[in-house]
């Protein structure tokens, strides 16, 4: 089973009970597994009113990867509503005949493509293979969403105190070579990899050649290897504290946008 870190997600539920069968349901969570528990177990359980004593239900899939409960809040409003979201206006309403499963990942398969969410580093895990659909060629995610199949666990990230050792060093910055504090610091994901450089510094180097404002993934100007700007952003913050020498995939954490803003 895979963990994650800081795990913000958004799931969808399909209903097995005969009575029911059919319908779904999309929720937001920070526990897969125990969520679809409460789901089956109703209101006294913790599940949704709308998902109470309609059981069993399987949750087929889920969205993770956002970097805070708001982000994907949003994520989950907009895919429960796409005919009142302004992101999703050029998304066709569902068809006549087309069952609510196969709109719903119609829908997913736009907003995944959709601003502001195509930027993000987000993955689409299907936890149960039976229900694996191929999304729509003619919308495929962006290339730096995986798919993926199995099983998650959230990990628990290790609250960072306020002054651990090493962050009232200042070392030179790799790009510009002024003094990068640990408020302005950010480093590569392999651990081998010696590149520290300001938060503004490296996004501007990411973007550069490129027509996008903010960074969404580039090569390491170091080591060259692959980055997703969340995911650096993440182990600014404290996760991926595990990783010995690999590059960790996704997970969660504060919005990257927001720490460069602050920079």
């Amino acid at each position: 089973m895979d963990e994650v870190e800081s795990f913000y997600g958004v799931y969808l539920l399909y209903c097995q009970n005969p009575r029911y069968k059919g319908r779904t349901y999309i929720g937001y969570t920070t526990d897969p597994n125990r969520r679809i528990k409460q789901h089956n177990g109703g209101r006294a359980a913790g599940g949704a009113g709308r998902t109470s004593n309609r059981g069993p239900w399987e949750m087929t899939l889920v969205v993770h990867g956002f970097p805070n409960s708001i982000a994907a809040l949003r994520f989950e409003w907009a895919w429960q509503n796409p005919g009142r979201s302004r992101r999703l206006r050029h998304v066709p309403a569902k068809r006549a005949r087309e069952v609510r499963f196969e709109h719903c990942l119609r829908v997913l398969s736009a907003m995944l493509r959709a601003a502001p969410w195509r930027r993000l580093p987000l993955t689409v895990r299907w936890l149960l293979p039976q229900y694996r659909r191929p999304l729509p060629e003619d919308a495929p995610p962006p290339t730096h969403m995986p798919l993926v199949e199995g099983a998650v666990r959230p990990r628990r990230v290790r609250p960072r105190g306020p002054a651990e050792d090493g962050d009232e060093l200042t070392v030179p910055c790799s790009l510009c070579g002024g003094e990068v504090t640990a408020q302005q610091r950010v480093q590569c994901l392999l651990p081998s990899c010696p590149l520290v450089a300001h938060l503004a510094c490296l996004a501007a180097e990411l973007v550069r050649g490129t027509d996008s404002l903010l960074p969404v993934e580039g090569p390491c100007p170091a080591c060259r290897t692959s980055l997703l700007w969340g995911d650096l952003i993440r182990r600014r913050n404290g996760c991926y504290e595990y990783l010995d020498g690999e590059v960790a995939g996704p997970a969660g954490g504060d919005h990257w946008a927001d720490c460069l803003s602050q920079a």
